[in-house]
């Protein structure tokens, strides 16, 4: 479908919620999201793309058609969005990391004797999965944990097929294991036991605690004392396990924080698990950072996130107000099967939560960015929002400064590779100007910089031009090289009222948005910047050299070839002043040459006589 023809489709979809999947050419999906009104939603896509962020124009530049399912209400929409994002994990939602470092602990439920293994994910098998946890390690560390304290066996023995096959193990003689491979051990209780365990890992340790407390007195009342015993070292072990599984899997806390940090190159999402007031473990999510906003990450990344663990939190502390804040509590909330409060604090002790979990984020995101991944990051985004095929590798800038109708200048500063190459930098003192002329001094500017890279056989091509100016400098920039047959891209670099970088804009008169992106808004910026500074301080350079000359002029016999002469074989008016007439007749006629030196010293005789005639100062 062209634009205009998906245009036209989005314009005629209902006002009704929804969930829309946009396909490119093979009919891959792209892109799934939701919308209160699809109408309303989709058509946004394809009116005012400068105000797109540069990963929404990137989508929307392979968009070849797209579909929509209309839902009953807004929570349904993103139910369904939720569902379609894990089927076809399009490449423009935000999308957390494999959950391979969240592994799951699987039970086998449909054999006679269940037992635990652990998981990189779920699969429909018909077994039973808890978690996700933490690391490996730690959800090998849980699973020892509940073995041991329920004496569940961990040898690769099949039951009932193995049992009074062999003596017990060296697990059962140290304490660790009920002897399951031996034939008086009945079914039932490893069943007991592993039911006990299941509701150990569904956080209800206070009913299995209760369960064993209630056993042990029972057997002390009948005098067992050394089943007595054993419930009581297993009540022990289980609410050590409780403390550790709170620890190592995070997922029981009473609170999560989540800190939110968008950098340059990586994004990253901090969550901290806390248990009555004190912290329980840490997750980090870092991904690329593509432009979504902090609704779009923080919504996607509460359903990513949350939706599989089986465990979750009384309340998640959030670091602003989400707008379908209402919906994912709700779709939280039935899973837990109990209130999930999504909570963004405004004061006070919680507000200090979030910003310790964004430093979480925002360290571990600048721990793993190199600065070239972040120049790198920048030079592509400059490309995307300007239409290059490929990043700038060089780019020069122009300014133009001048002081009314004198020592009008012009400088050239270049970028390569997103940083200042200064020993490339030039100047130009503009030729034949009757008074100052912006646009004449660039057409000057650019046409003697590229006619001599054009005799050169062009040995440093630019591939981007930037013109401190508006339109007309960008137009007049670009005529130039039009004229030489060159073809470079040309923009103009805009200035708001504080004279501080606005926009970038084409040389027909287009603007292109640059603050929506901060990293590339201070790259232009610092661009701007640094171009500016460059020609205001050459021009300040030739002002005060054409001062000093001045004073030569003024000499008789003196012209603008000798001042020259003399400046630059003495370096300074000071040096010629200090000269004396055998030095000065080295570089001029004898009779120009005794003329400076005449001149200089009347000057110093009538600077003495007007010292002499300055009274003494009366103390008092």
């Amino acid at each position: 479908m062209t634009f205009e023809q998906l245009k036209e489709k989005a314009l005629s979809l209902p006002l009704r919620p929804g969930v829309y999947l946009m396909m490119d050419q093979e009919g891959t999906v792209i892109y799934v999201g939701k919308a209160k009104a699809l109408k309303n939603r989709v058509s946004q896509y394809f009116h005012d793309q400068a105000a797109h962020t540069e990963k929404t124009r990137a989508m929307v530049a392979q968009i070849d058609h797209f579909d929509t399912i209309v839902a009953d209400s807004e929570f349904e929409a993103l139910v369904l969005e939720n569902s379609l994002i894990k089927r076809y994990k399009p490449r423009y939602n935000i999308l957390l990391k494999d959950d391979k470092g969240y592994p799951y602990i699987r039970l086998s439920v449909k054999e006679p004797y269940p037992r635990f293994s652990i998981q990189s994910r779920m699969a429909d098998d018909g077994a039973r999965y808890f978690g996700p946890f933490g690391g490996r390690h730690d959800t090998a560390a849980i699973l020892d944990a509940l073995r041991g304290a329920l004496k569940l066996p961990s040898c690769g023995k099949k039951f009932p097929r193995d049992q009074g096959k062999q003596r017990p193990c060296l697990n059962h003689h140290m304490g660790l294991c009920d002897g399951y491979c031996q034939k008086e051990v009945p079914q039932a209780q490893h069943q007991q036991a592993i039911d006990q365990a299941i509701r150990l890992l569904e956080g209800k340790f206070g009913q299995v605690e209760k369960e064993l407390r209630e056993q042990m007195e029972e057997a002390a009342e009948n005098l067992a004392f050394e089943k007595a015993a054993a419930l009581r070292d297993r009540l022990q072990a289980i609410a050590l396990l409780g403390k550790r599984q709170k620890v190592v899997a995070g997922y029981l806390a009473d609170t999560d924080v989540l800190g939110l940090y968008i950098g340059q190159v990586r994004s990253g999402v901090a969550v901290l698990h806390f248990q009555d007031g004190e912290l329980a473990g840490r997750d980090l999510e870092i991904f690329p950072t593509a432009g979504e906003t902090a609704d779009e990450i923080l919504s996607a990344f509460l359903v990513q996130f949350y939706s599989p663990r089986g465990l979750l939190p009384k309340q998640i502390l959030l670091p602003e107000q989400l707008e379908g804040a209402a919906d994912i509590g709700r779709l939280l909330s039935h899973q837990a099967g109990r209130k999930v409060a999504l909570v963004p604090p405004r004061r006070g002790a919680k507000v200090d939560l979030i910003r310790m979990a964004q430093e979480n984020a925002q360290a571990e995101c600048e721990r793993l960015t190199t600065r070239e991944e972040r120049t790198a990051k920048v030079l592509t985004l400059l490309a995307q929002v300007l239409g290059l095929a490929q990043p700038p590798r060089r780019i020069e800038a122009y300014d133009i400064s001048n002081t009314g109708a004198s020592d009008i200048v012009a400088a050239m500063t270049v970028f390569e590779e997103g940083r200042p190459r200064k020993g490339a930098y030039r100047y130009f003192k503009l030729r034949g100007m009757d008074g100052p002329d912006d646009y004449a001094s660039m057409d000057q500017v650019i046409t003697r910089r590229f006619r001599h890279e054009k005799e050169t056989d062009f040995a440093s091509p630019p591939d981007l031009l930037l013109i401190d100016g508006g339109e007309q400098h960008a137009l007049v920039a670009q005529q130039a090289l039009a004229r030489l047959r060159i073809s470079v891209p040309v923009f103009g670099m805009v200035k708001d009222d504080r004279h501080r970088t606005r926009a970038l804009v084409t040389p027909d008169g287009r603007e292109i948005g640059i603050q929506a992106a901060p990293a590339l808004f201070a790259f232009v910026g610092q661009i701007q910047e640094e171009t500016h500074r460059s020609a205001v301080g050459f021009h300040h350079k030739q002002h005060t050299k054409s001062s000093l000359g001045s004073v030569l002029e003024q000499i008789p016999g003196i012209g603008e070839s000798r001042r020259k002469k003399l400046l630059k074989t003495f370096g300074s008016i000071k040096a010629v002043r200090q000269a004396d007439l055998t030095a000065l007749e080295a570089v001029l006629p004898k009779p120009a040459a005794r003329s400076v030196y005449q001149y200089f010293r009347s000057k110093e005789e009538e600077s003495r006589c007007v010292s002499s005639q300055v009274p003494p100062e009366v103390g008092g």
